[in-house]
């Protein structure tokens, strides 16, 4: 078949090249710059290759949008419709006839294409375009193609394809495959940057850098956002500010095949056009028209959790791969402009290249693919990037639970029944379990909403969602439907026997409950206001209060996004206990628990029924009294803080002996200080509260009982001896020593019932001496001594200069060594 002349695009200076590498090797890698026309060219000059043999080409696109792009271009070109040399396979609809000779398929198809087909029958070469996107489905494709190539059809092309790639690199893939490079043909484009302030929301400031741009320059204008709803928020904003010969359209993969046309097709003569994209414009796209583009430099990515088996989509800065691409185009068509809203000096600190999927994303799928191949371990197949091991075990862990695999890590009959289902692993699990029950057609409709994004709307209740999908009369929900209804029958032909008596068709007949199937980990309650969840695997996330579904219990989570700490739940459904009885019943735990109430001060017994961090129901039960309990009040009670526990004036002062002597000696001496003692409060403490239920009912006795356990026998005697609680003066009085008001001991006493005592009195077997503070008969100080015989020389002598004034009564002898000590006044009249 002879190709019609058209014009020349820059890809066709390399094309004999390419076919003389293709002639020679079974692999090659064609590095190609956006616009050089690889993705429309390149299948066609292969198309007559006499090592094809009238075999087909299959053309792997990232999206369905550039699937469908690229297969009406080709078919243009030979002057016919998709469908007859040109065939299109997607998952919303195939045209694929008998004459069929290039297939544009996306790259989750060909996946399950060379599964269902390990040797490609009928296939002579795979090209892989855009693969600098790195999906996982194409990571995927590329290793079980080479795997075929090595093992089933040496004669097999595999041709990889990209824009912005190391090509070197995937060369060493592909076996040191040669590499083509097209120099490609591009206009300039001027690149203009403004620094948005980081208080400004992305949407104002892209809003701003459009309406700035329009005045600027003609030409229509390609705006790069990381959401959805960042284009619909712009969208708002633009309304009424763009001017009437203006037009804005959203561009996302979420919308219909018409509002994707119109995003893309060039705006009637007079008018300019306002492009609201995700990366989904990045590549593979020319929109007619476009000369600026505005890049916020953002992209929303997803990032698997393998702790907690959630993927949540974040927004990062854009690679600088990604920004490239971008830039490139607003000079695929004539010169044009770039707006780049960061400073220039931020582009250097840009990734180099978007991160492959693989490194970042649920691997299960992949696993599960890779089993049915008969590839347990995925070392052995050819990855650009080997899978991360903490998520391959992860999802093998996963894929076991769900019964895919065995513990050998082989793929079994319930394996072979998720993998029959073009579904992620959990929501195929959900499709066939509720087969068995009669619930399949209700799970596949769930199922299509999750899948197909924008289906039945963006609310966060999917039960609503489910209910708006049935009733919408559009294309794709006609499409998606009879897919549904294709998993549905599937499903039912894979005979899998019902999980359980409880597992009814009633009991499924809510989204709720089906979600719980393949998210049994994301069963949340609510934590009592504003719209507060946790979800069995410990996750918080938050719900708009403002919802309906924010006042009920218990809902089941589907998506959310934003950080751990403040994650929003995008979509959900309602569940009721009941149903959640009947679905997660293994994994619900009976249990008592005894906590400690800091207000009250008192201990709580509770039994109920857990779903991990879920409680699903639970009544107040006497405390036991045992020592657990005890050992939870005695936490409790450290926490509050021990000195509010009712303490003895004794008990204080055996503590305060027993750490001077610590701190004076240290050796075997226990530290009792506060922050030890409540460090080690459920050891110490417990054995001697058991039985009591809070901080009122422990009594000084019991804490008395407590303290005397914490010095051995041995140096019970010892503390007696070296901080004695008590001192005998030469009177035979038994003063109180006081050790807590400083940091070293005191003795307060009158001054002349220590007449004759020619030795200091010390502490800690004679090495502290005590403190002496000497009172006056009115027991008043009159002096602080650490060397009483000192003072009997030195300053006694003015102390009695001034006392035996003021207190006559009382004796101030010249020499107090030879005096008799007393405790009373002299009678009166002597």
């Amino acid at each position: 078949m002879s190709l019609p002349p058209t014009s020349s695009l820059p890809i066709d200076a390399v094309l004999p090249q390419l076919r003389e590498a293709l002639v020679v090797s079974s692999a090659a890698v064609l590095v190609a710059p956006p616009g050089a026309g690889k993705t429309t060219r390149v299948p066609l000059a292969l198309l007559q290759e006499p090592w094809l043999a009238d075999q087909k080409i299959i053309l792997l696109e990232p999206r369905r949008l550039a699937a469908r792009g690229a297969a009406e271009r080709m078919a243009k070109t030979l002057g016919q419709s998709v469908g007859e040399t040109v065939g299109l396979r997607v998952r919303l609809g195939s045209r694929i006839s008998a004459r069929t000779r290039i297939e544009v398929v996306t790259e989750g198809v060909f996946s399950r294409m060379i599964l269902d087909d390990p040797e490609l029958s009928g296939v002579g070469a795979v090209l892989f375009d855009e693969f600098h996107e790195r999906s996982l489905d194409a990571d995927l494709g590329l290793a079980l193609a080479l795997d075929a190539q090595g093992g089933l059809r040496e004669e097999l092309r595999v041709l990889v394809m990209s824009a912005t790639l190391d090509g070197a690199r995937v060369a060493r893939l592909l076996g040191e495959a040669p590499v083509i490079e097209s120099e490609g043909r591009a206009y300039p484009v001027e690149t203009r940057h403004l620094d948005r302030d980081p208080n400004t929301r992305i949407e104002d400031a892209v809003t701003e850098a459009i309406l700035r741009a329009l005045r600027a320059d003609p030409g229509s204008v390609l705006a790069f956002l990381p959401g959805q709803a960042e284009i619909r928020r712009v969208a708002e904003r633009l309304e009424g500010r763009v001017g009437s010969e203006t037009d804005v359209a959203p561009l996302y993969g979420a919308l219909s095949q018409s509002e994707q046309d119109r995003a893309i097709s060039p705006p009637p003569p007079g008018r300019r056009k306002v492009v609201l994209a995700t990366s989904i414009a990045e590549t593979s796209l020319t929109i007619e028209g476009v000369r600026i583009v505005v890049d916020s430099g953002l992209s929303r990515v997803p990032v698997y959790e393998p702790g907690n088996g959630l993927t949540r989509l974040v927004t990062a800065r854009a690679s600088r791969a990604s920004v490239d691409q971008r830039r490139g185009r607003a000079g695929r068509t004539e010169p044009g402009v770039c707006w780049r809203l960061w400073a220039e000096a931020g582009t250097g600190a840009l990734e180099p290249f978007t991160r492959p999927e693989i490194l970042a994303a649920d691997l299960s799928g992949l696993v599960l693919d890779c089993a049915a191949w008969g590839v347990k371990d995925l070392t052995t197949l050819r990855f650009l990037d080997p899978p991360p091991a903490p998520a391959l075990a992860e999802a093998r862990a996963l894929l076991t639970r769900l019964g895919g695999l065995d513990e050998d890590g082989r793929i079994t009959p319930t394996g072979q029944a998720l993998r029959a289902l073009p579904l992620p692993p959990r929501l195929a699990r959900m499709v066939v379990t509720a087969a068995g029950v009669g619930a399949a057609r209700q799970a596949a409709d769930l199922a299509a909403v999750l899948v197909e994004r924008g289906l039945g709307g963006d609310g966060v209740d999917l039960a609503e969602r489910v209910e708006r999908f049935s009733r919408e009369r559009g294309g794709r929900a006609a499409d998606m439907r009879r897919l549904a209804e294709g998993w549905a029958r599937q499903a039912e032909r894979a005979g899998l026997a019902p999980q359980g008596p409880d597992l009814t068709a009633e009991i499924l007949s809510r989204p709720g409950s089906l979600l719980a199937l393949a998210y049994p980990d994301r069963i949340a309650r609510s934590r009592g206001k504003d719209g507060a969840y946790v979800m069995v695997q410990g996750r918080a996330g938050q719900l708009d209060p403002a919802s309906a579904l924010a006042r009920e219990p218990f809902i089941v989570v589907a998506d959310l996004a934003g950080s751990a700490g403040s994650a929003r739940i995008l979509a959900a459904a309602a569940i009721d206990p009941e149903e959640i009885r009947a679905i997660a019943s293994v994994m619900i735990t009976v249990s008592t628990t005894t906590t400690f109430d800091d207000v009250s001060g008192q201990l709580r017994a509770r039994t109920g029924r857990r779903l991990g961090a879920v409680v699903l129901d639970e009544r107040t039960l006497p405390v036991p009294p045992d020592e657990a309990s005890a050992r939870i009040l005695a936490r409790g009670l450290a926490g509050l803080g021990l000195d509010r526990l009712p303490r003895s004036a004794g008990q204080r002062q055996w503590l305060a002996r027993v750490r001077f002597l610590r701190a004076a000696e240290a050796g075997d001496w226990p530290d009792l200080s506060e922050e030890a003692l409540a460090r080690s409060a459920e050891e110490w403490l417990a054995p001697a509260i058991v039985g009591r239920t809070g901080r009122d009912a422990v009594t000084a006795d019991d804490l008395g009982r407590a303290l005397d356990a914490l010095l051995p026998w041995n140096l019970r005697a010892r503390l007696d001896a070296e901080a004695p609680s008590h001192l005998e003066v030469p009177t035979g009085s038994h003063i109180p020593i006081d050790y807590e008001s400083g940091p070293e001991p005191v003795l307060a006493v009158r001054v002349q019932e220590l007449f004759g005592l020619d030795r200091h009195p010390s502490l800690g077997g004679g090495r502290v001496p005590l403190v002496l503070h000497l009172l006056s008969p009115a027991q008043r100080p009159i002096q602080i001594t650490r060397d009483l015989p000192g003072f009997w020389r030195g300053s006694w002598a003015a102390v009695r200069s001034e006392m035996r004034g003021r207190y006559p009564r009382h004796p101030w002898p010249e020499d107090p060594l030879s005096e008799a000590p007393t405790r009373r006044a002299k009678p009166r009249g002597t």
